[in-house]
């Protein structure tokens, strides 16, 4: 049997049309050029203006109405340690939180609602992060982990306002001389699911490659 082809703006794709009636090789070009043209119209899909509202996810619908119920509890508050062996420079530290935050438009959403519905509302980026920074080297080194770890706690158990944010907080516990632990708090609505699955203690080399505004 001979086949013929036929390629109505379908790129290099080669539809054996010997055979078809005029109409239904008609409804195969219409179906054809229907396919490309919703191509084009998803590849255009214009970008949400700036602070404007956004959809939540489904996720975060479920962790807003959950949040909702729970009030005060800090029940999706999640806590993340990183360890610094070797100097730190508690400016350069703020900087580089600040310039992840504006790289990063759910790190300074917040969560309101609009004709009864939840929605995301984009911030600018802040102009600053301030880091609260407690320095525990008075103290006997002894009493030192126990008291960097109330410290962790109590902050780990301040509620986030999901309307006012932000919903990131951080604190800086200085153990000893070259020797610190940089504590993270964050609310689960504007963090990855696979969160609780991390190892939430990280450790970061003295031989880590400077940033660049170190240099």
């Amino acid at each position: 049997m001979k086949h013929t082809a036929m390629d109505p703006g379908a790129g290099d794709a080669k539809l054996p049309v010997a055979g078809l009636s005029p109409l239904k090789r008609q409804l195969l070009e219409t179906y054809v050029n229907r396919g490309a043209e919703n191509a084009a119209a998803t590849a255009r899909i214009p970008p949400r203006p700036p602070e404007a509202p956004a959809p939540l996810s489904f996720a975060q619908q479920q962790v807003w109405v959950h949040a909702q119920m729970a009030g005060d509890t800090p029940f999706y508050n999640e806590t993340v340690t990183i360890y610094r062996q070797g100097p730190l420079h508690v400016e350069v530290l703020e900087r580089c939180l600040l310039e992840i935050i504006r790289r990063h438009e759910i790190w300074r959403t917040t969560f309101d609602t609009v004709d009864g519905e939840p929605v995301q509302i984009v911030h600018r980026a802040p102009c600053e992060f301030p880091l609260q920074v407690h320095d525990l080297r008075h103290l006997p080194e002894a009493e030192r982990k126990a008291k960097a770890e109330l410290v962790a706690t109590e902050d780990a158990r301040r509620p986030f306002d999901l309307k006012e944010g932000p919903l990131l907080r951080a604190l800086v516990v200085r153990m000893e001389e070259d020797r610190y632990r940089l504590y993270m708090t964050v609310h689960q609505i504007v963090f990855d699911a696979v969160f609780p699955n991390w190892q939430r203690s990280m450790k970061l080399s003295p031989r880590a490659t400077p940033l660049p505004w170190q240099e």
